[in-house]
């Protein structure tokens, strides 16, 4: 069976001999920095892999709202603030899927959509990036889950974020959805290098990933070595099994621990980042923010500290391409250590940058020459 699924791989991958074998790479590196030519070498191989994005895909839609234009409704005497400028763009999964397609990977979208026009938007929004999205599944019953940002925007002031709308469905996932979302993983899992699973949705069994789906992509993980699975949970970290969790720190701790700190010590990072990798039975890595990554294997724990990042910081998006970059890196052969050190330039890049839909190649490997140029 496993020489069978060698050869399918090998006939459906473009490329596929540019990218090692996944068993090659299973020692793990140093916290110590990558040189430039390793760099490189894992950087260019990203435009060859091509990754499945599972889970809730939202559409982001921000209105700017210019305060000089208020008018008053004639029928209620209240407020009408005007809109002057409407954007959207994918969220949640959405983003990820964005942060991977900027990278260079080729990206296929798997998730669940409202037979409405927030639905039509967000595909075509995905497809404008380049993004493979057929694989949606269309289900009337549902809302296509969405999030409006109202801005406030002044020719005189400062610009600030206005309470946020948040439009979704609140009942469980129809079990006939969730049968048509696994027929599609079972038959994308065997065309890509990796899985992501994202799971933002708050309500248990309302979003994409529920207990059912977890199981089958536990199945899958184990059933396809040579396929990477990651992870990203707000809520439910701890119920994965067989997939590389990369929750953040407060989602660590809180899968494991009663605790719910924003900021919580990192010895208590690591404890939970050990249970979590005795539960999955996988590495886990912990984005830490401004403190870089924490890396659990079965060789131990790592900790690769983050690069520094001055002036004006953006931290929309920059768990996002931390997770995009770890994936791809892992597909292009790096070892776990170095896809988080891929992981912490793609977040520094994003961090450093004026928009939300990822960080480009050339732009981690420039970051990473100026950070060599004056540590």
């Amino acid at each position: 069976m496993l020489d069978e699924r060698h050869t399918l791989l090998t006939s459906i991958r473009q490329n596929e001999s540019v990218l090692p074998s996944r068993h090659e790479y299973r020692t793990h590196g140093t916290s110590m920095m990558m040189d430039e030519n390793r760099l490189q070498d894992i950087v260019l191989r990203w435009a060859q892999t091509r990754v499945l994005v599972v889970g809730d895909f939202v559409l982001d839609r921000r209105l700017q709202i210019d305060p000089a234009r208020i008018e008053r409704s004639e029928e209620t005497g209240l407020p009408a603030h005007q809109v002057v400028a409407v954007t959207i763009a994918p969220g949640a999964a959405g983003q990820v899927a964005a942060a991977l397609r900027a990278l260079g990977s080729a990206v296929v979208t798997l998730g669940v959509i409202g037979d409405d026009g927030d639905g039509y938007e967000l595909r075509r929004s995905l497809r404008a990036l380049g993004i493979d999205e057929r694989a949606m599944v269309v289900a009337a019953d549902r809302y296509t889950a969405t999030s409006i940002h109202p801005v406030n925007q002044s020719a005189t002031a400062l610009s600030y974020d206005l309470e946020r709308l948040d439009i979704r469905s609140r009942s469980p996932l129809a079990p006939s959805t969730t049968a048509a979302l696994i027929e599609r993983l079972r038959s994308l899992v065997m065309q890509v290098h990796a899985v992501i699973v994202v799971d933002r949705i708050p309500d248990d069994e309302c979003g994409v990933v529920t207990l059912r789906l977890r199981l089958e992509i536990a199945d899958l993980a184990a059933r396809y070595p040579d396929v990477w699975f990651l992870a990203h949970s707000r809520w439910r970290t701890g119920l994965f099994r067989n997939v590389i969790v990369v929750p953040n720190a407060r989602e660590c701790v809180r899968a494991v621990y009663a605790s719910d700190s924003d900021h919580p010590p990192l010895a208590l990072v690591g404890q939970a980042a050990g249970q979590l990798h005795r539960r999955t039975g996988k590495p886990v890595i912990v984005t830490l923010g401004l403190r870089g990554m924490l890396v659990v294997h079965n060789d131990g724990m790592t900790h690769i500290p983050a690069i520094p990042v001055t002036g004006p910081i953006n931290a929309v998006g920059a768990n996002d391409s931390a997770l995009a970059a770890v994936a791809v890196a892992l597909c292009a052969g790096a070892t776990l250590d170095e896809a988080a050190q891929a992981g912490n330039l793609a977040a520094a890049a994003a961090m450093r940058s004026s928009v939300t839909d990822g960080v480009a190649p050339d732009q981690i490997v420039a970051l990473w020459r100026a950070y060599h140029k004056y540590s």
